[in-house]
């Protein structure tokens, strides 16, 4: 079969023939349609993560979308974080009580592109979050996968209005076909200029920020929270640090609170998954993305990882059809 190899930690994959994978206890084999390059494969394969450096080599691909016997499933993987390979190739070993059969209608390349990214995004708003219908949401990073699907969730759950926040104009057009009412643009690290965009923005106090950032544009979207409000924070590619004041915390007695995929039970992550597949088989939850054939997995692999991509890339080892 044709797999995606990475061969040394920091470099893009090589694809090449691989000897099929064979099927441990309790393990099916996957034929793949779509395996998306996300945030976490690359960190992972990068050597640099806190799992270690990866034996290699090994297929990465830490979720993806195929078929076992006539039915499309979603599954995870540990690739690049334990041993043993992903979703990057024609066929996968996968436990089997780990598959979430998907629902007609729904399109494998499209559940690939939004897959753990929109389960970060419905748990934080609503689990995390407690997200209450008639609230107003700030969120940030709505260009990438997980704020685009937080816009539009937190308006299919009863949001009054969405603000978001995003650093370059390709993501603000994104911010704004996702839904958002109101797109700032983080294109600065003055905090007291962006508090005054998302006031600006803001219609009144702002009840729950979703921060897949930190870093100064948490710091400015705090300080428009109302008494009692919620920050969920949920990465950091603004900032491992972020310049928030006690004094906004205390004054208006806010939560901050922290989010990971990896808290959620298996039993969490598979109804997060079903949600997210019915909702974007209803036509209500999509983000941009686009495909490239597995062949080209290595000149994608660094797209990606610059960030020149113009959304999610989700490789077609078995394209649908």
């Amino acid at each position: 079969m044709r797999a995606a190899e990475i061969r040394e930690p920091g470099r893009p994959p090589v694809v090449a023939e691989r000897e099929p994978p064979v099927p441990g206890d309790g393990e099916v084999l996957v034929d793949v349609l779509a395996a998306p390059i996300t945030p976490l494969d690359l960190l992972c394969a990068s050597g640099t993560s806190y799992f270690g450096t990866p034996a290699t080599p090994y297929v990465p691909g830490v979720q993806g979308v195929g078929t076992v016997d006539g039915r499309t499933v979603w599954f995870p993987s540990q690739a690049g974080m334990a041993p043993g390979d992903g979703s990057m190739a024609e066929v996968a070993a996968v436990p089997e009580d780990s598959l979430v059969e998907l629902p007609d209608g729904a399109d494998p390349l499209q559940l690939a592109a939004l897959g753990l990214s929109a389960v970060a995004a419905h748990m934080a708003l609503s689990w995390r979050g407690e997200l209450v219908a008639g609230e107003q949401v700030v969120v940030l990073g709505a260009g990438g996968v997980v704020g685009q699907a937080a816009a539009q969730l937190a308006r299919t759950a009863g949001a009054r209005r969405v603000v978001a926040g995003a650093r370059s104009p390709g993501a603000r057009e994104r911010a704004e076909r996702a839904g958002a009412d109101a797109v700032v643009a983080l294109d600065t690290g003055d905090v007291a200029e962006l508090a005054r965009r998302f006031a600006d923005a803001a219609d009144g106090p702002v009840d729950l920020v979703l921060d897949p950032l930190f870093g100064a544009p948490a710091a400015a979207a705090a300080r428009t929270l109302r008494p009692g409000g919620r920050l969920v924070n949920l990465g950091s590619s603004a900032g491992e640090t972020c310049p928030i004041e006690s004094s906004t915390i205390r004054g208006k007695s806010l939560r901050l609170l922290g989010y990971t995929n990896n808290e959620l039970t298996a039993e969490q992550r598979a109804a997060a998954v079903a949600f997210v597949a019915a909702e974007a088989a209803a036509g209500r939850l999509a983000v941009v993305h686009e495909t490239v054939p597995l062949e080209d997995a290595a000149a994608a692999w660094r797209r990606q990882g610059e960030g020149t991509a113009a959304g999610r890339i989700v490789l077609t080892p078995r394209p649908p059809g």
